[in-house]
């Protein structure tokens, strides 16, 4: 009877096997609600068993309208316009991998045409790149801490953003000649101009309450700048050379437009010149790859330097 009257007492929610910790809100739980729509959420990564397919989707829609346009004996679009497939593929293993054989100095020698290309361009690239850095990195730095130092430098540097790169081209020939310096020249002014504003705003972007916790412990005005504003906006500055690294791609075909003998930009346009369409084709396609690779290879080394950074993107 006692046990009875203790049930009764517990009322409905609560049972004689009911735990203490069992009430009416601590016992129900939460079941999560699935969406209809998984894949269309609003700003929520992609099931892993997706991401590969829908990646894969585009590319492959686009291989088969080539492969249907320039197919058959009367194509709908003639190989003036657009080569087939397999002869760019053909190019591609005859200049990046297997190499022709040719007479140089009275010697026979295989050459890969189009991987010796993108090596030299590659190398102008990564010289270009490391001179920009070398100079916008510390003065972005010093813009960004100081506004001294901003307002002295702004004047100048604005108005460059808003000028076409290729302009300079003529000055760069006439100051520095037709050789290597100049296509580094202008792959420098190309990086430096959107690279020092990336490293100005990432600077600016550190929150002041790290600044001034920094300051109430003693820290002096270099040492909060190297040991918490350089440190905070370290992610967001690597990060920018992914875009770098595109607009440095995009500027060394104009560079080698000028007065050389090696480099990718130089081999689309002697392509071009001859009506080799294929050869063009082939030339843009290596560029493509080529900077899918450095991409990843920029955000694999993002993902080692700061890996807190990484650990909150999917």
């Amino acid at each position: 009877r006692a046990v009875t009257m203790a049930a009764s007492a517990a009322g409905p929610n609560q049972g004689p096997n009911q735990g203490p910790n069992q009430g009416p809100n601590q016992g129900s739980k939460k079941v999560p609600l699935r969406s209809r729509e998984p894949i269309w959420s609003l700003r929520k990564p992609l099931p892993t068993s997706w991401q590969f397919w829908l990646g894969l989707l585009l590319p492959l829609l686009l291989l088969v309208l080539w492969v249907s346009l320039t197919s058959g004996s009367k194509p709908v679009v003639g190989g003036a316009f657009l080569p087939k497939p397999t002869d760019v593929l053909r190019v591609l293993l005859r200049d990046l991998v297997i190499g022709k054989p040719e007479i140089i100095d009275g010697h026979q020698v295989v050459v890969r045409v189009l991987f010796d290309a993108a090596l030299a361009s590659a190398w102008r690239i990564v010289l270009s790149f490391l001179l920009a850095a070398g100079v916008a990195l510390p003065l972005g730095i010093m813009m960004g801490a100081f506004e001294p130092v901003n307002r002295i430098v702004e004047p100048v540097m604005a108005p460059l953003r808003y000028m076409p790169i290729s302009a300079f081209i003529p000055l760069t020939i006439l100051w520095f000649g037709i050789e290597e310096k100049q296509k580094l020249a202008f792959l420098f002014l190309g990086v430096f101009v959107y690279l020092l504003p990336v490293v100005v705003s990432a600077i600016r972007a550190v929150p002041e309450e790290l600044v001034q916790t920094a300051r109430t412990l003693g820290a002096g005005r270099f040492q909060v700048v190297f040991t918490v504003l350089v440190p905070a906006a370290a992610p967001d500055i690597f990060d920018s050379f992914r875009v770098m690294n595109a607009i440095s791609w995009t500027y060394v075909i104009l560079a080698e437009f000028v007065n050389t003998r090696s480099g990718l930009g130089y081999q689309i346009q002697l392509a071009g010149n001859h009506l080799h369409i294929d050869e063009v084709f082939a030339g843009i396609l290596i560029i493509g790859v080529i900077g899918l690779m450095s991409d990843a290879l920029i955000r694999f080394f993002g993902s080692l330097l700061f890996p807190w950074r990484e650990a909150g993107h999917v």
